[in-house]
């Protein structure tokens, strides 16, 4: 017989609204497992006190130093008031995704039965950190549960100062906007860092993020200390038939409005066909009989939103690759920052190209643990030494593009440029 459900009035009030809610699941649990049943109790003792009652500490399974996370509640003792021993543990263990996040339905269906067995069937796909979350286990049920999701080809993913689980976005499976193959460069560089993923040795946490295209739907830009994000460095291309389809549907006051006005460096304009100018950087296409649209690469900068305004018709060029960027994080000691572009565009198209995305990978991982202070993330630590400091460390050229903020001034002072031309080429000298 299941055990008796504990009173839950505020968390009752979350099912009252027009959404689903994560209460109902949780009930669904409990009427087979007296496990959640308490959980129940303990989420709704801590909505009527505003306290926390789940507390760390040491939880793995063999040959691991991270991928559990241990929690243990307070509310179990018997001087404590009210006790819910069935959840006195709540560990979850984090489980790497495959690149892209593909899954078979079988697999997800074993998955279940697994979390099942072992623990509170409770599953987050995904987590923030990019992660499935299986969550609640007891301590004698880990190893166990680790056992049968490795043998479905599953490993643990990062926990603690260590390199963490990568994300990748569905790419070039199935998104024609995919500048390279994410599922290969996620998997490559992942395997190469596995130990730095079991076995935590660093001064904080290191993420890796693959974006197929600028629209960098997997936010790395924000939220990875290496962020790898598909472009191009050639022409945009152009489909007339489909151009003129879109105009056709659209008309003139959608074109402009939409795609002319909101490029952020006006490299668009509309033109009449006669007026079309034409050149090496010049992209153009007609959107009917007297009007075209007239794209200067050179001033593009790859927001990507005439593209996804006019799928088809406008489309990315064909000499693609990535954009490497390190240091984004979200609040932490110094506040949000962006990803730094560390290499304005790397190809990745020969198995030499993903050598060397590896290579630079280690060569920021090495520098970083070797001169970051405890708890420091990567953008932190280039935000105290310096970027030049840091480009320098792992042996990168300096190039314009690694501009973070552009110059409110537009007059430069040029004494003593030659003097420090001379230091500079004295130093790559030696």
């Amino acid at each position: 017989m299941a055990k008796k459900m504990h009173e839950t009035p505020n968390l009752d009030q979350l099912e009252g609204g027009p959404w689903p809610s994560f209460v109902t699941g949780l009930k669904r649990l409990a009427q087979d497992k007296d496990y959640m049943v308490d959980v129940l109790g303990t989420l709704e003792t801590s909505y009527r006190t505003k306290k926390g009652y789940w507390k760390g500490g040491t939880v793995g399974v063999f040959g691991y130093g991270g991928g559990v996370i241990p929690r243990f509640t307070e509310l179990k003792d018997e001087h404590e008031k009210p006790v819910f021993p069935d959840a006195a543990e709540f560990h979850t263990l984090r489980v790497q995704p495959p690149p892209g996040m593909h899954y078979t339905s079988d697999i997800l269906r074993r998955m279940c039965d697994i979390w099942e067995r072992h623990g509170s069937g409770l599953i987050a796909f995904h987590g923030q950190s990019g992660d499935i979350m299986f969550q609640g286990a007891k301590t004698d049920k880990v190893q166990d549960a680790f056992d049968e999701i490795n043998e479905l080809g599953f490993d643990l993913g990062g926990a603690g100062p260590a390199v963490r689980t990568s994300m990748s976005c569905v790419g070039a499976a199935r998104c024609e906007q995919s500048c390279y193959d994410e599922a290969k460069a996620h998997r490559t560089v992942i395997n190469t860092f596995t130990d730095d993923i079991h076995r935590p040795a660093l001064p904080y946490k290191f993420k890796f993020k693959f974006s197929g295209c600028p629209n960098d739907c997997m936010n790395s830009i924000q939220r990875a200390d290496m962020a790898v994000i598909g472009t191009w460095r050639d022409n945009m291309r152009s489909d007339e038939t489909l151009a003129r389809k879109w105009f056709d549907k659209h008309g003139m006051n959608e074109l402009v409005n939409d795609v002319v006005t909101r490029c952020p460096t006006k490299a668009i304009m509309l033109k009449e066909v006669k007026d079309v100018r034409a050149g090496p950087k010049i992209t153009s296409v007609k959107v009917s009989d007297t009007h075209a649209l007239e794209i200067d690469n050179g001033d593009c900068v790859r927001c990507m939103h005439c593209i996804n305004v006019m799928t088809g018709a406008l489309a990315h060029g064909t000499d693609t690759g990535a954009t490497i960027l390190v240091g984004g994080k979200r609040t932490l000691k110094i506040g949000d920052l962006m990803g730094t572009v560390v290499v304005p565009f790397m190809p990745l198209k020969t198995e030499e190209d993903y050598a060397a995305l590896v290579d630079l990978g280690q060569r920021v991982i090495d520098f970083f643990a070797e001169n970051a202070l405890e708890h420091e993330r990567t953008g932190e630590m280039i935000e105290r030494i310096g970027l030049v400091n840091f480009l320098e460390g792992v042996g990168v050229e300096i190039d314009p593009h690694m501009v973070s903020t552009p110059r409110t001034n537009p007059y430069v002072r040029t004494d003593g440029w030659d003097e420090e031309v001379a230091k500079i080429t004295a130093r790559k000298a030696a």
